[in-house]
């Protein structure tokens, strides 16, 4: 998956010749960059960067300064790329453009699962993804302390409001679901969301699920709802939840607490790859 990303990525920035390169830059020539951060927070896509490189000229040389998921701060040079300069000039933005978005992605994470430390809960990605780079991003994600959410839609039975509308009710969605299951052979996970007390009551009565997501509930309500579902029950905790509310979240007890922010609000660390005049 990380390859086709590549490639789709490169023809899409060089098509056929990164001309400005191209035009002006000896075909022999040798150069050095370096990769320079201009923010604080968490570096990200260091083993991606090299990835890229390689994959467009496997002569490149990458020498690290520092690893996936260090606290960088302005000015730190994270690694320094040597090889062809026609190679590092044309492979230059595709790097800067995924490691920026990975950074801003991993350092909020952080931020985020710094505040539910010492808690059980679990902070998860969701699908809210950029379509294409959902690799990517969850994989910052990651390097940023936090877990993944089921990748798409066919690793896990996620039961929403919608999914149960259509079926015809709770009982019916989850009866579906695990014939689905037997019918099929897969072997996947179910979830389902409740929106309020009545259709958590409705899916203990059914059970046969294996997550129960409380949505919009207050930290309230959910303590309420967790004395009634039994252990056996993973419970997650979604929709409404704000960095100032989080942590109340998180001390209910709940397994789980996804955030789609993590993916699709975020700020990119600034950085640049510069050229080392000799």
């Amino acid at each position: 998956m990380i390859d086709k990303i590549i490639e789709t990525a490169l023809v899409e920035d060089v098509g056929d010749g990164d001309h400005s390169t191209l035009s002006c830059v000896p075909e022999n020539g040798v150069g050095t960059a370096r990769l320079i951060v201009k923010d604080n927070g968490i570096i990200a896509g260091i083993d991606l960067a090299e990835m890229i490189f390689k994959k467009f000229d496997s002569n490149l040389t990458i020498e690290r300064l520092i690893e996936d998921g260090d606290e960088v701060k302005y000015g730190d040079i994270a690694f320094i790329v040597k090889g062809a300069s026609r190679s590092i000039l044309t492979t230059e933005r595709l790097v800067l453009n995924f490691m920026q978005r990975m950074s801003g992605i991993a350092t909020q994470t952080n931020e985020i699962v710094k505040l539910i430390e010492g808690t059980k809960a679990k902070l998860l990605d969701t699908r809210k993804t950029t379509p294409g780079i959902r690799y990517m991003e969850k994989w910052a994600v990651r390097i940023g302390g936090g877990h993944n959410h089921r990748f798409a839609l066919y690793d896990m039975i996620m039961l929403k409001d919608n999914h149960i509308d259509y079926a015809g009710g709770i009982k019916a969605a989850i009866e579906n679901a695990n014939n689905y299951l037997k019918s099929t052979g897969k072997d996947l996970k179910i979830e389902i969301e409740v929106r309020n007390e009545d259709e958590l009551t409705q899916v203990l009565a059914v059970g046969n699920v294996d997550r129960i997501m409380l949505d919009n509930f207050s930290p309230e309500r959910i303590k309420n709802s967790l004395k009634l579902i039994p252990s056996s029950y993973e419970v997650e905790a979604s929709g409404g939840i704000t960095l100032e509310t989080i942590r109340s979240y998180a001390e209910t007890g709940v397994d789980f607490i996804s955030v789609g922010a993590l993916t699709h609000s975020f700020q990119s660390l600034d950085m640049s790859l510069k050229a080392v005049y000799v």
